[in-house]
């Protein structure tokens, strides 16, 4: 499959339609879906409408937009005015938001093209997508194992070349880590980069939506687009959004990279190697690594998971069969709204309900939520500390390869602990990316993980572009 900067170049030039790489695309998703469950919902007359669109406005001399004609897939967390919207919850079944995305405004405004809604953990509840209720995503590159989690549906779109863009949601790593699992460029930007207005929350303090590719450069490209200031979402950075594809190729000479310890420990041999021959090839590039310890990241994935389930008790309480969705009859209204949440919300989604709510009860707030919080604190000052020695941060993306389906989902303590390199950030509020190098067991890719200081996507860009010529691509 062309890139998505390719496609759009062609399309503006003539040299191919929107409306023939939109059929492309639905060719492609025809072809694997009932293998790969990827998309829940396909838009196919909402699509065909926008491609016509801009092929209209091709043939009349405008200029449609950086991404004219590009095939996105959308993370089915994120609304789209009258397309069913279900975070893969039976909860949300049958709701069809009356609004759009502030992201999905600002898509369409430059030429590209939603072709569906993609399968997730439920309200972005996991690491693996077995926790959807319609079932698993598998991995396009080995069925038999996962695409990684939450959103882990986007990431098997483009693995598998259904479509070459789509979006996604990073609360504790759920760009990033599916990413790395299915071999693309995964970013989660900056908080307050990108718009959460019609983002469905899991915990607002955490989430921010970003790119899936398979190149740096498209994914540079799908962030300048969908980023910048937004008066609908209260967290939104007032300012415009950033410069990114001019920076790219700005390469990383002279740049002071920090090689975490802690972002890598505990991680498969084959992960281990691959950071370390990550950092050799940014040295070869012109930057210098510099070996940081940063012990405070240890504390980072008890913290989110008081943090974020707490978050999460209170956003899904919106979610009682009175306004949206499924709605169970009962004698009376609390009997309604418990056998409604009971029979909406899966094992994942009412575990961290219980938990978060407990973290916020009387009695346990200090200890637990207030607590958590600090350590949020000590995480971000520690972070601030590591970037006044270097520009930008390497490590892991996950511990591991892709996992096969039902090898964690006994554990949950185990399945969290691939989030561990990744939740940190999150809690910090800053950028970070997932680009992949080098392969492991069964010849599945590895992704490297770049981190950087508030508003560094530009940096961040550029280092992972210098990783990606390395490797070959």
């Amino acid at each position: 499959m062309k890139s998505a900067v390719e496609i759009a170049k062609d399309v503006q030039s003539g040299a191919t339609t929107a409306s023939a790489e939109l059929a492309k695309a639905y060719d492609a998703i025809r072809a694997r879906n009932e293998e790969l469950n990827v998309f829940l919902h396909l838009d196919v007359e909402g699509a065909e409408k926008i491609a016509a669109d801009v092929d209209a406005r091709v043939a009349r001399g405008e200029n449609v937009g950086p991404l004219a004609g590009v095939p996105i897939a959308i993370k089915d967390n994120l609304c789209q005015i009258g397309i069913p919207t279900t975070c893969s919850s039976k909860i949300l079944d049958g709701w069809k938001p009356p609004y759009n995305a502030t992201v999905i405004d600002r898509l369409v405004a430059a030429g590209a093209v939603p072709v569906g809604k993609t399968n997730l953990d439920e309200f972005a509840m996991g690491s693996s997508t077995e926790n959807s209720a319609f079932g698993p995503t598998r991995n396009p590159l080995d069925p038999s194992r996962v695409p990684g989690g939450s959103s882990g549906g986007s990431a098997a779109a483009v693995a598998a070349d259904m479509t070459p863009l789509s979006l996604g949601s990073d609360t504790g790593g759920s760009i990033r880590q599916p990413a790395a699992l299915c071999g693309l460029v995964g970013m989660k930007p900056t908080y307050g980069l990108v718009s959460r207005y019609g983002l469905i929350a899991f915990a607002s303090s955490l989430d921010q939506i970003g790119p899936f590719s398979k190149t740096v450069l498209d994914s540079a490209v799908l962030l300048e687009t969908i980023a910048g200031y937004d008066p609908m979402d209260s967290t939104s950075l007032n300012e415009p959004a950033p410069s990114l594809s001019a920076h790219v190729n700005d390469g990383v000479a002279g740049k002071r990279i920090g090689l975490v310890k802690e972002l890598y420990e505990g991680a498969d041999e084959s992960v281990v190697a691959s950071v370390m021959a990550a950092c050799e090839a940014l040295k070869a590039a012109g930057a210098t690594i510099v070996e940081l310890s940063i012990p405070e990241l240890q504390l980072g994935l008890s913290a989110y998971y008081l943090i974020a389930p707490a978050e999460a008790s209170s956003n899904l309480a919106r979610f009682d069969g009175v306004r949206f969705g499924l709605r169970v009859d009962a004698d009376d209204v609390t009997a309604m709204m418990e056998a409604t949440r009971t029979a909406g919300f899966g094992a994942e989604v009412k575990r961290r309900i219980m938990l978060g709510t407990y973290a916020l009860s009387a009695g346990y707030f200090d200890a637990y939520y207030g607590q958590a919080l600090k350590v949020r604190t000590l995480l971000i000052n520690a972070f601030k500390k590591a970037y006044e020695q270097a520009d930008l941060l390497i490590g892991a993306t996950t511990p591991s390869v892709a996992f096969k389906f039902g090898e964690k989902t006994d554990n949950p303590m185990t399945m969290y602990l691939n989030d561990v390199f990744t939740i940190p950030t999150n809690l910090a509020g800053d950028p970070a990316l997932s680009v992949p190098f080098g392969t492991g067991e069964e010849n599945l890719p590895i992704g490297i993980q770049l981190l950087g200081p508030g508003r560094s996507e530009a940096q961040l860009f550029a280092a992972a572009r210098a990783l990606e010529s390395a490797d070959g691509r």
